[in-house]
């Protein structure tokens, strides 16, 4: 079992090539949720998986989520009007690839289109069709506020990625 006990650091902790490592470790430790995000554009439809989704307001319904600056697909989801959040379930571990760089994408994949344009995936534990509400710099993301205008939700077990690996979450008894 791998331990850091790196001292605090006054103002702030800055990874260094040293550290890196333990920062991405420690992030690894907390299991979150998996989303495809996906958006219209003029050449057709887009999306990426992304794991950085989390609510934001009850009153009004926002969610937000975070894109990498440095992400080939930057332009497009930051300048998007619209897009649509998808929560992945256990079985869905197959859409990781099709949405991964240089993944196939919606290429051969059935979809249908919300009332905006925006791509919609079957199956997913719950969507979130959002409009774009507004943007903010954090380090090498955007943060990306979405204000929902609708939420579909099914039952279903979620696909988690915890420790750098997709996972299914099994409930404690």
């Amino acid at each position: 079992m791998m331990s850091y006990h790196d001292p605090v650091v006054q103002g702030g902790f800055t990874p260094t090539p040293d550290t890196a490592r333990a920062f991405r470790d420690a992030l690894g430790r907390f299991a979150t949720g998996v989303t495809i995000v996906t958006i219209n554009r003029t050449a057709g439809p887009m999306g990426f998986t992304a794991n950085s989704f989390s609510s934001l307001s009850m009153d009004p319904p926002l969610v937000l989520w975070s894109l990498a600056k440095s992400a080939q697909r930057y332009p497009y989801f930051a300048g998007a009007d619209h897009f649509a959040i998808h929560v992945l379930a256990a079985d869905q571990l197959h859409l990781i690839d099709r949405f991964h760089r240089n993944g196939p994408g919606f290429d051969g994949l059935k979809h249908e289109f919300s009332a905006h344009g925006v791509p919609l995936l079957a199956g997913a534990l719950a969507r979130f069709e959002c409009e774009m509400h507004t943007t903010y710099e954090g380090g090498d993301h955007l943060i990306v506020v979405g204000r929902v205008q609708r939420v579909v939700c099914e039952d279903g077990a979620p696909l988690v990625f915890l420790g750098g690996r997709f996972r299914q979450f099994s409930a404690m008894a």
